[in-house]
């Protein structure tokens, strides 16, 4: 069996999620990039489309419900450390109700909210595509 992202290119999915200046960041516990800041997302299903993965993704993990969301730009994550290509369309949102809490502390070890301008360290590939796409 082969695996996306591993054996070949994956396709993934973000969402930037905003609130009052600030973005919803995650610490990943997985690879790709464990130890990292990200925004929510994951792997994009057979027959799904990415908008919907990318609100799916972020409802699973997040605990939020997103109400609409917008494209903001196309990322390719090379990750050599960890031996994974995934090509990944992100979206953003400032369009969603609840209170993020970490819903997923299997794959999760945190999330929060950060200045745009005082972003924790390190960010996730996806993540930094994200906030310079956001400008």
């Amino acid at each position: 069996m082969a695996f996306p992202g591993i054996d070949f290119p994956g396709l993934g999915c973000g969402l930037a999620i905003l609130r009052e200046g600030k973005i919803l960041l995650c610490r990943r516990l997985k690879a790709p990039e464990a130890g990292h800041w990200s925004i929510v997302g994951g792997k994009v299903d057979h027959m799904e489309r990415a908008e919907d993965a990318a609100r799916r993704e972020a409802e699973e993990e997040s605990g939020l419900s997103i109400h609409s969301s917008r494209f903001l730009c196309v990322s390719e994550q090379m990750i050599e450390a960890d031996g994974q290509h995934w090509i990944s369309l992100i979206y953003a949102t400032d369009d969603f109700s609840g209170e993020a809490r970490l819903t997923e502390p299997d794959k999760l070890s945190d999330i929060g909210w950060f200045d745009l301008t005082a972003l924790p360290q390190p960010l996730s590939r996806f993540a930094a595509d994200a906030v310079s796409a956001l400008g």
